[in-house]
């Protein structure tokens, strides 16, 4: 008997075995559903995270606004019943910042270092309104003709607050800022004719 034939034979069939459990290896894995769900969760936990870390951002960012708007609109009123004059500000330059500030701060960081006031008297009403808000070349706020000089008795008066809202989660700040430094432009305006009081 011839053992180098037999030898020869029986290597022949175990390398031709070894493609066949590979393919069965495969066929195994591709069969098996255990890890389905942690791969289905790997690939919608960041479209999930994005969606729900804007949601909240652009609740805050509302709710931001709002104050604004109401503090905006209420310091306004002060002004136009002669609860506030100009001769409050000759007092105190920046007590229309903290009239505003004081009502905000419950959503902003101490101090309010993110407003700006604009505060002027018109001779008339299309005077107001033509004004623009004005952007830098780089694309930040322009504030250098912002005042506070409101007006007398009778007087048209425009107050216009901006605040420069921080967004909060840093991978959504480029997609929902838009102010240069990342922070989101928050913006709030009253226009009102003063009543009869005395100067």
């Amino acid at each position: 008997m011839d053992f180098r034939d037999e030898t020869s034979t029986g290597t022949g069939t175990g390398t031709g075995r070894k493609p066949r459990r590979g393919r069965a290896l495969w066929r195994r894995f591709g069969r098996r559903e255990g890890g389905s769900v942690a791969i289905e969760f790997a690939a919608l936990v960041i479209p999930f995270s994005l969606l729900v870390f804007a949601i909240l951002e652009s609740c805050l960012a509302f709710a931001a606004q709002q104050m604004l708007a109401n503090a905006t609109d209420d310091v306004a009123r002060q002004f136009r019943t002669g609860q506030l004059r100009p001769a409050d500000l000759e007092a105190n330059p920046d007590r229309v910042s903290e009239e505003i500030c004081d009502r905000i701060k419950i959503v902003v960081a101490n101090t309010c270092p993110g407003l700006e006031v604009d505060l002027k008297s018109y001779p008339t009403f299309a005077d107001a309104a033509s004004r623009r808000i004005r952007f830098k070349e780089g694309g930040d706020l322009d504030t250098d003709d912002f005042d506070t000089r409101p007006g007398q008795s009778g007087s048209k008066n425009q107050l216009r607050v901006f605040y420069r809202w921080p967004v909060i989660t840093d991978f959504m700040r480029k997609s929902m800022s838009n102010l240069p430094d990342g922070t989101t432009l928050l913006f709030a305006s009253v226009t009102w004719q003063n009543e009869p009081f005395d100067d």
